[in-house]
């Protein structure tokens, strides 16, 4: 495992997830947001968005861990790329509580997230709200990722600081593939 994707709805955990599995794998992390929100919340034109990621995985021969889906837009770029797909699963419930509070602190520390943009009430109340995304987009996410993912190396976790420990543990123990999570099939819930 040294090419991996992490997936899933909104509030799943992709960011902190990805961030600490490159951090136990040795490997650069790739936020796609990053990527793909220039300033003013205004979004990366699709080719745009593929040369940005391009670029990054370039950048990481040696291994990368990219947090986000963005299938619109780039398509199987990143899946094709990946050894390992790891699917975020959370309950619907965790993913309202997540959002509502994530949204909340970040508007009121009002934390930079990419290029100068930042999350507000203002902002969280509006049609274009996190929390609206997450109410309608969450349900679907499944039957929207299934037939993608076919074929491909998936692993669904659903409870990633478990799943994290496991891999860590597995690493330490010094195994040269860095998880023995590779040698399971697709869609392995943990």
């Amino acid at each position: 495992m040294r090419r991996v994707e992490v997936i899933g709805p909104s509030c799943s955990g992709k960011s902190t997830t990805a961030r600490r599995l490159a951090e136990i794998l040795g490997v650069p992390y790739i936020e796609l947001d990053a990527l793909h929100h220039d300033a003013g919340w205004t979004e990366a034109p699709e080719e745009v968005l593929q040369e940005r990621v391009r670029a990054a995985l370039d950048a990481a021969p040696d291994g990368w861990v990219v947090d986000g889906n963005y299938f619109g837009k780039l398509g199987t770029l990143v899946l094709d790329a990946a050894d390992t797909i790891v699917w975020l699963d959370i309950p619907y419930r965790t993913a309202i509580r997540r959002v509502l509070w994530r949204t909340f602190r970040r508007a009121l520390s009002r934390v930079e997230l990419w290029n100068g943009n930042r999350e507000s009430f203002r902002l969280a109340f509006s049609r274009d709200s996190i929390v609206l995304w997450v109410l309608r987009t969450h349900r679907g996410f499944a039957a929207k990722w299934s037939p993608r993912l076919e074929g491909r190396n998936v692993v669904r976790v659903t409870d990633a600081a478990a799943w994290l420990q496991s891999i860590q543990a597995t690493a330490m123990s010094g195994s040269s593939n860095g998880s023995e999570r590779q040698k399971t099939p697709p869609f392995v819930e943990t």
